[in-house]
């Protein structure tokens, strides 16, 4: 293995046996491997890459993919079926809630008790426990047991159990996720100066595609336990959402858009679907900064008066974006029973590239929810052609903007 890489996988495969009933597990030892009374499942498969020091590594992939099972084989928690996994440095790890903590110990006992199984002497402990408490931020609970704790607590300390064990890897497996925007935003802000230095080395799983893009120099994307692509985070990112977009247009062969929030029974939604501005053919794929039609079809079972109507738009990793509504109207639409048509012009999408999908709304005058739904239209915003895709910026919009710059400065450049 190289000096500077620190991790090091070559045809890493994880295999399970799977039993149909109980007893099939002493038939299958009786057997002495003359029958099967089992099936195999491959969570890995022939999985080989090199991570170098001071690099940020993402690992993107569907729920089920063998994201959780890497990072197991990586920290030691599981021995790989096939394939060798090395590593070069002290590791701390942040895996699936509760990993590692025993419930019955304080707060204050499981981390020196973490600390002890990655080799830190108590002394060393006692220098950075006032730090870890004072990052983690739950106060009198830190001498309370663990299984007290709402999930929220628990990722506050076991974050700052990691951060703080000074180790050379460190490895997050969607964990984040669990805590508040506050808390996530001074836990980025504490990994950019963990990993200023560029000596240190991260390894992040997470379903927030915007988060490996803005962290991650490198990504790592799985699909049923085999490495589909690896490479630079926004291309790799994006090369998962073409794959999302075009997985989500096939499963998109229901004719009804369903209610998935609320849903009165009084109000029947028939359809859903985007027109360019020409309003020739529907389209799964628009242009940034291009015009748009939403349409809207749909039945009404009772009269509708003074109906909100919200057309919006979220990220498939139920990020809200942006969204239209009838109440800024000067009078609130009136529909009477039967079969009707609304449209939604958005002259401008400034929706950044990406894949998105569309959320709709329809409230009465009481504010009771009649038709809820998410998730019910996939599309994907594309650049402009001839776009440098180094030029875009990070986000979800595109915010009209001018910039005032000195003279000096722009005589200069």
């Amino acid at each position: 293995m190289s000096p500077d890489v620190v991790i090091s996988a070559r045809g890493l495969s994880k295999s399970y046996r799977l039993f149909g009933h109980p007893g099939d597990r002493v038939k299958q030892f009786f057997s002495f491997g003359f029958r099967r009374y089992h099936r195999e499942f491959s969570a890995l498969r022939d999985v080989s890459f090199d991570i170098r020091r001071g690099e940020t590594i993402g690992v993107i992939g569907r729920n089920g993919s063998g994201k959780s099972t890497l990072l197991q084989l990586i920290c030691g928690i599981l021995k790989p079926t096939t394939g060798s996994v090395a590593v070069d440095g002290r590791i701390s790890a942040l895996l699936e809630l509760g990993a590692g903590f025993n419930p019955e110990f304080t707060g204050r006992e499981n981390v020196y008790f973490q600390g002890a199984l990655m080799g830190i002497s108590r002394q060393q402990m006692d220098t950075r426990i006032n730090d870890i408490a004072d990052f983690a931020g739950i106060g009198e609970f830190m001498d309370q047991p663990v299984r007290v704790y709402s999930s929220g607590m628990f990722v506050r300390l076991a974050f700052s159990a990691m951060i703080h064990a000074d180790a050379d890897i460190l490895v997050i497996d969607e964990a984040l996720a669990v805590g508040d925007g506050a808390f996530q935003r001074k836990c980025f802000d504490k990994l950019a100066d963990y990993l200023g230095e560029g000596r240190k080395t991260l390894l992040f799983v997470s379903h927030n595609l915007r988060q490996i893009e803005r962290v991650c120099t490198r990504a790592i994307w799985l699909e049923e336990g085999g490495m589909v692509r690896q490479g630079a985070s926004g291309e790799t990112c994006t090369a998962y959402q073409n794959s999302m977009h075009q997985h989500m247009q096939q499963m998109q062969g229901v004719p009804l858009p369903l209610p998935n929030v609320a849903d009165s029974g009084e109000l029947e939604v028939k359809g859903i679907r985007l027109f360019a501005d020409d309003y020739a053919e529907p389209v799964s794929e628009i242009e940034i900064h291009s015009a748009v039609r939403v349409v809207v079809d749909f039945n009404c079972l009772a009269p509708l008066v003074a109906a909100e109507i919200i057309v919006g738009f979220h990220t498939t990793d139920m990020v809200f974006v942006a969204a239209a509504s009838t109440a800024v109207l000067t009078a609130r639409p009136d529909f009477q029973p039967g079969e009707h048509r609304i449209e939604c012009l958005f002259s401008d999408v400034t929706l950044l590239p990406g894949v998105y999908q569309i959320r709709l709304a329809f409230i009465d005058r009481h504010r009771r929810n009649m038709w809820v739904g998410h998730r019910l239209c996939n599309f994907r915003v594309a650049p402009a052609a001839g776009t440098n895709l180094m030029h875009i910026p990070m986000g979800l919009v595109d915010m009209p903007c001018k910039w005032l710059l000195p003279a000096a400065v722009t005589e200069e450049s």
